[in-house]
């Protein structure tokens, strides 16, 4: 029996926008490196954010930085974005993998190692988290810790990426932990200078 298909989510930074992020603040982690881009935005309209993504598709394409879309399944599908993640409270992971566009990917958030189960075959990466408590999501689940990321990454049957009040100071634990990334918004989206913020992470994250 062949093992599972290798995941396509590629190692390092990971940008997950904030609520009102513009094409300048995707591209500009583009450029300082982000080597993933999830648009996330709550209160955008399924047109707004599907616009937002054809706009920024073809750079991020030109630069093979891939671009997912938080919750939104028919934003995915109608921009032609590499992918969608969901959290638990955002539908069935196998029903979201049958409704995707051939080759698009699927990431999900795990919280708790008792989410590990459930995933259904398919899913290309896990968001773990929430590391830290942060401003960022109101209604995040209990922080988990390093302690906590380390155990759910060792266990989970595909590549994790770390999530919650990360920063540039935290690459070293995040991959001592095992992971393939680290997830961010307000460490890059907050700062004066959004690309040279990308760049420091980067930089940190190619140095351990």
């Amino acid at each position: 029996m062949s093992g599972p298909a290798k995941s396509r989510l590629i190692p390092g930074v990971y940008l997950v926008t904030p609520d009102g992020a513009d094409a300048a603040l995707v591209l500009a982690a583009m450029r300082g490196g982000a080597a993933m881009i999830q648009l996330r935005d709550k209160h955008a309209t399924d047109a707004e954010l599907t616009t937002l993504a054809r706009r920024v598709l073809p750079d991020l394409r030109a630069a093979g930085v891939p671009l997912v879309i938080n919750d939104r399944l028919e934003v995915a599908r109608a921009a032609g974005a590499d992918g969608l993640h969901i959290g638990q409270g955002d539908g069935d992971a196998a029903e979201a993998l049958a409704a995707l566009a051939p080759g698009q990917m699927l990431g999900v958030s795990v919280e708790t190692l008792a989410h590990l189960p459930a995933l259904p075959p398919g899913v290309d990466h896990i968001g773990v988290g929430p590391v830290r408590a942060t401003a960022t999501k109101p209604d995040h689940a209990a922080p988990i810790g390093f302690a906590g990321l380390a155990e759910i990454t060792r266990a989970a049957p595909v590549p994790a990426v770390a999530i919650g009040g990360l920063n540039a100071a935290d690459t070293v634990p995040v991959r001592m932990a095992g992971c393939s990334g680290i997830a961010v918004v307000s460490a890059i989206s907050a700062t004066a200078d959004p690309e040279a913020a990308t760049r420091a992470l980067a930089d940190s994250w190619r140095q351990q």
